[in-house]
């Protein structure tokens, strides 16, 4: 389930063509095509709001070093599979698991000498329920020695909806900054003649390499997601 602020903050770039030139909102320039027969106003509204992600990536996996690459390979493998299993029992869905990294190479002491060979074979896990995740790294931890923790991602599993509240919060500053310079101009707001989406950020992965130390640090935190609209509006 998805958790969002209540806050939602807003900025606009507006030109009036009724003055000739160009005006400035919150510091930031724009332009708009003027036509003698049809005064217009264009206006660039944002919409932004914060969401707190409701899934975690765990990146974990195994690494070991033998004598012989066949042995090291072997073992490797053996760790896998138990790293699997643990992440499994802790209520990770197999299709949760994805297999990222698989890896077999030569040590050196002193080069060209080879002290032994290493192989590494990493695991994505999708933890859909962050309540579980504590419990989901500790069980990883104690599938055995090999066993190596990279880093931890928060995700929104859906940005449908917070996309869709952005957008409805840049349309509805856009209409309200129009507005507001309509009336300044001594002109009234007509209909909205050109609608476009300009830019949109939607959440984005947030990256916590070490957060695992601490349970206490196993936090999602809060991403922000936010969409700009160009509205060009008829003057009245």
């Amino acid at each position: 389930m998805i958790k969002m602020s209540q806050a939602v903050t807003s900025a606009a770039l507006v030109s009036v063509g009724l003055f000739g030139g160009t005006a400035l909102a919150d510091s930031t320039p724009s332009t708009a095509t003027v036509r003698e027969d049809r005064p217009q106003i264009t206006i660039v509204g944002e919409g932004r709001l914060s969401v707190t992600p409701d899934v975690m990536k765990l990146d974990a996996g195994v690494e070991v070093v033998r004598s012989t690459a066949g042995e090291a390979f072997t073992a490797a493998r053996a760790a896998a599979a138990a790293l699997t299993k643990a992440l499994l029992a802790a209520g990770i869905a197999a299709k949760d698991l994805r297999t990222n990294e698989l890896s077999l190479g030569p040590q050196y002491k002193d080069y060209p000498t080879i002290s032994g060979y290493r192989a590494a074979q990493g695991v994505e896990a999708v933890v859909r329920d962050l309540d579980t995740a504590d419990d989901v790294i500790d069980a990883a931890v104690a599938a055995g020695e090999a066993v190596r923790l990279d880093s931890v991602s928060f995700e929104v599993a859906d940005n449908r909806a917070p996309l869709r509240l952005a957008r409805e919060a840049a349309f509805r500053d856009a209409r309200t900054r129009a507005t507001q310079y309509a009336r300044l101009a001594g002109r009234r707001l007509g209909r909205a003649l050109e609608i476009s989406e300009e830019n949109v950020t939607p959440p984005r992965p947030f990256f916590a390499a070490g957060a695992i130390a601490d349970k206490a640090s196993i936090s999602p935190g809060r991403q922000d997601v936010s969409v700009s609209v160009r509205v060009v509006y008829e003057l009245d």
